[in-house]
C-alpha cells in the first residue's frame, strides 16, 4: 500500500531552520506531484509548497516565499522542505501529499517555532 512518512520536525527558535523529509513507498514516485501542507488546531489545512513530477515546476504560498524551498529526489522517492528564517506563526503539523489522479497523505510531523 502507499505510505508517506514525514520526518524532520521538531522544536526550533525563531530565525532557525529545519529540513522536513517525506519518504514515499508503494507508488511510482516519479509520476506524482508532491506537496507540503500544514494545519493548526481549528484551522483548515493549507498548502505550503508544491513540486511537479520532474521537479522543474514549484509553487509556494506567499507566506513562505523566500524562506522555504521544496525539492525532490526521484531516485530516493523522497521530497524535502527546507525551512529557513522560521517564525512562530510557522508552528503547525506539516503533512506530505502525493497526487496523481488520486491523493495520498502522510501522518504529519510537528514543527514548533518558539519566540
Amino acid at each position: 500500500q502507499v505510505q508517506l512518512v514525514e520526518s524532520g520536525g521538531g522544536l526550533v527558535q525563531a530565525g532557525g531552520s529545519l529540513r522536513l523529509s517525506c519518504a514515499a513507498s508503494g507508488l511510482t514516485f516519479s509520476l506524482y506531484a508532491m506537496g507540503w501542507f500544514r494545519q493548526t488546531p481549528g484551522k483548515e489545512r493549507e498548502i505550503v509548497a508544491g513540486i511537479n513530477w520532474g521537479g522543474g515546476v514549484t509553487y509556494y504560498a506567499d507566506f513562505v516565499k523566500g524562506r522555504f524551498t521544496i525539492s525532490r529526489d526521484n531516485a530516493k522517492n523522497t521530497v524535502y522542505l527546507q525551512m529557513n528564517s522560521l517564525k512562530p506563526e510557522d508552528t503547525a503539523v506539516y503533512y506530505c501529499n502525493a497526487y496523481w489522479f488520486k491523493g495520498y497523505w502522510g501522518q504529519g510531523t510537528q514543527v514548533t517555532v518558539s519566540s
